[in-house]
């Protein structure tokens, strides 16, 4: 098999053959490793294995270019706040676990932020988000962030209607004023099918390694999706801006919500040595997305 593709390589012009050629011998390759020798002895079916395998292998690549602009962002005193929000379920957390686990740890933060205290109910509304913003020289990762008070406290009833009128009128001034003090800001919403996130849910509930990801709120989650899709959209519409636009990213494929977001990122960052990457640095535009209001979302 091998000497047909290598035949084929030297002597076929056309570049569309070529290249599923090219497609056909990294399957074989990827493969051929101990992983996927590994998957395949456990009973794997061949495309799951191979998917598994690829998956892994470009995962590690886009890591290395991930280090590399963490160490632009340090050695620069750059500042970057990439914000994850999304349904319940969306894959938030696994994207941001992807994006750090080779990561310097010294180097980066993520922030998700608990139930506001009393006191902090009583303050300015974005004080205590202030509090975590990047340093020099930092990425921070917002599992969640102020974004709250524009769809789950208004669902839920967890802000009166004047707050979040008053939220949704400042942040955009907000993000701008941000932005122009010299803080890059990628804001992420992942986006799940209800189908999905049902299916989800009930994996968390017969796992008992997951049962602490859920909570009352986001067992009220598939009652409210109409209600959250209302607040959703209102979101999108007043605080997608051309200084700082939603990327939508669809999530009922984790692995690709996860590899198309890093993606996103190293695309979208001028960092020192990007040009010797060794892995295609454009997202999927079928996967990551700018918002506009007349592209189908399966949320």
């Amino acid at each position: 098999m091998n000497e047909d593709l290598e035949y084929i390589r030297k002597h076929v012009k056309d570049k569309e053959i070529r290249k599923r050629v090219d497609s056909i011998q990294r399957k074989l390759d990827a493969l051929s490793q101990k992983s996927g020798l590994r998957l395949l002895a456990k009973g794997k079916k061949v495309q799951k294995a191979l998917r598994t395998v690829m998956y892994e292998e470009d995962l590690v690549k886009l890591q290395v270019e991930l280090i590399k602009l963490q160490n632009w962002v340090f050695e620069n005193n750059k500042r970057v706040l990439i914000i994850f929000e999304g349904r319940d379920a969306a894959g938030k957390g696994g994207a941001i676990k992807r994006f750090t686990e080779r990561l310097n740890p010294r180097r980066y933060r993520v922030v998700a932020l608990p139930k506001p205290s009393d006191v902090e109910a009583g303050q300015f509304y974005f004080q205590r988000y202030f509090a975590h913003l990047p340093n020099p020289g930092e990425i921070v990762f917002f599992d969640r962030s102020w974004y709250n008070r524009a769809i789950v406290e208004p669902a839920f009833g967890f802000c009166s209607d004047e707050q979040y009128e008053k939220f949704m009128q400042e942040v955009p001034e907000i993000e701008h004023a941000l932005i122009d003090d010299g803080i890059i800001i990628i804001k992420f919403w992942f986006s799940i099918s209800k189908e999905e996130q049902q299916k989800r849910f009930r994996e968390r509930e017969l796992n008992p390694l997951k049962q602490w990801k859920l909570s009352p709120v986001d067992k009220e989650a598939q009652k409210m999706w109409d209600r959250i899709t209302y607040f959703k959209e209102e979101m999108f519409s007043r605080t997608h801006t051309t200084f700082s636009p939603w990327i939508i990213v669809k999530s009922n494929d984790k692995k690709s919500a996860r590899l198309e977001s890093i993606r996103y990122v190293l695309s979208h960052i001028p960092y020192e040595g990007k040009d010797d990457a060794k892995i295609n640095l454009h997202p999927d535009p079928d996967i990551v997305q700018r918002y506009h209001r007349k592209s189908k979302q399966i949320d």
